[in-house]
């Protein structure tokens, strides 16, 4: 199923241009069913026109959101990196970070650079702790997409990563049943209509049933739970007024988020010439 939060948190399933009510009354109760072993959500009425409601985060209060850092060699030669996840483990962002589809990214400093990062997530549909890799998968309820946006600079991670409206997500939610393979996901991602990431999930360090199996070994992982898989070479700085848009395929919906720097001070901390160098940005169209 393709699922949808709208409104106020309702949830519904995407049937072409209509969303179909369900009579779970939130993304966390689906799961719960889904958990429980009950069967699967029914649908009931005849459906609202998409362009009539308004997106919303699939889970809008997971508990964590767990983040691979350096998950494709293509952007650890792009970032000069002599380290990558299998050294670095994973980091945390805070869930209140996360934005609706459609939303605006708040840049907070005018002195300091922030990048689109896009990526795969995935949601966790039941209690997981210290899960094998060859059972990793099974606690997966399904997949969407996120934009991890990110300060950089020398500041660690958790910090760079987690201001307010800096993770964007959905805007579908596809049950692992009907999405497939997450080893075989193609992603691209444009800012301002200019195709920068062109991708892969083939090309992952650390596949999804790894990184489900690694983080159930340090932290209990709890339904609702996010984790993001990282991303691929193209990153680049975001400007005001600039659009981004992430397509995966599978999902069949784009994420899309504005970009806005109209209420931005100077940065606070110094780590602005510290860190992991970025590549160069790349031209922009009429510069």
């Amino acid at each position: 199923m393709r699922l949808v939060s709208y409104d106020d948190g309702r949830v519904g399933c995407l049937a072409g241009n209509r969303v179909i009510p369900l009579r779970a009354r939130t993304m966390r109760d689906a799961i719960a069913r889904w958990e429980a072993g009950e069967p699967a959500v029914q649908e009931h009425g005849d459906g609202i026109p998409l362009r009539d409601v308004r997106l919303r985060v699939p889970v809008a209060d997971p508990s964590k959101i767990i983040a691979a850092p350096v998950n494709y060699r293509d952007h650890q030669a792009e970032m000069s990196s002599d380290a990558q996840v299998g050294a670095l483990g994973f980091f945390l962002k805070a869930p209140s970070s996360l934005l609706d589809p459609g939303g605006t990214i708040r840049l907070p400093y005018h002195d300091r650079r922030f990048d689109q990062e896009g990526e795969l997530a995935l949601v966790i549909g039941r209690t997981a702790c210290r899960v094998s890799e060859r059972d990793a998968l099974s606690y997966v309820f399904g997949y969407t997409g996120l934009l991890d946006i990110t300060m950089r600079g020398g500041e660690d991670r958790s910090t760079r990563k987690s201001f307010d409206t800096f993770t964007p997500m959905g805007p579908t939610l596809v049950t692992a049943d009907e999405f497939g393979d997450p080893g075989e996901v193609e992603l691209r991602c444009w800012v301002s209509g200019d195709l920068r990431q062109n991708a892969s999930t083939r090309d992952l360090i650390w596949g999804v049933a790894r990184l489900v199996s690694y983080a159930s070994s340090v932290m209990t992982l709890h339904p609702g739970d996010v984790i993001t898989t990282g991303t691929p070479a193209g990153v680049g700085p975001l400007a005001d007024g600039d659009t981004v848009r992430l397509e995966l395929s599978g999902l069949g919906l784009d994420l899309t988020a504005q970009v806005a720097a109209d209420a931005t001070i100077a940065s606070p901390t110094s780590g602005r010439n510290r860190g992991p160098v970025p590549p160069p940005g790349p031209a922009r169209r009429g510069a």
